[in-house]
């Protein structure tokens, strides 16, 4: 596949895939004979798994770590877990946040014109 079709499957610009080429975030992608990017299946898999990372959060300092571990070989394998055990508490405390705010947000919908409605006219009136 070429980069713009690549680019249009994953949702991501072609500058962003060049950038991940760049610094290491997938590994250098085949050429064709006109010198163009042939994204072959082992780049979908590694382009889908940094997605889908980076969807959760994950940095690209932490993905640009766990692909130059992978490439070592075996011998990495429990450094991978753990930065992955680690980027996984660090999203559940995220998704623990916004659960807190969804609940919020819940609160104040559905005590909007009762509650919510006479606190924030006592803040404008102090604000006056």
């Amino acid at each position: 596949m070429t980069i713009a079709e690549i680019a249009e499957k994953y949702g991501l610009s072609t500058d962003t895939l060049r950038y991940y080429e760049r610094i290491g975030l997938i590994p250098p992608v085949r050429r064709n004979k006109a010198g163009n990017r042939d994204y072959g299946e082992m780049d979908h898999r590694v382009i889908g798994f940094v997605k889908r990372m980076r969807q959760a959060g994950v940095s690209v300092e932490s993905l640009i770590e766990y692909t130059k571990l992978l490439r070592q070989g075996t011998q990495t394998r429990e450094t991978r877990k753990a930065i992955l055990r680690e980027q996984k508490e660090l999203l559940a405390a995220r998704i623990a946040e916004m659960q807190q705010t969804l609940e919020n947000l819940d609160y104040k919908i559905t005590n909007y014109d009762t509650v919510i409605v006479e606190a924030e006219n006592k803040l404008s009136q102090e604000e006056s």
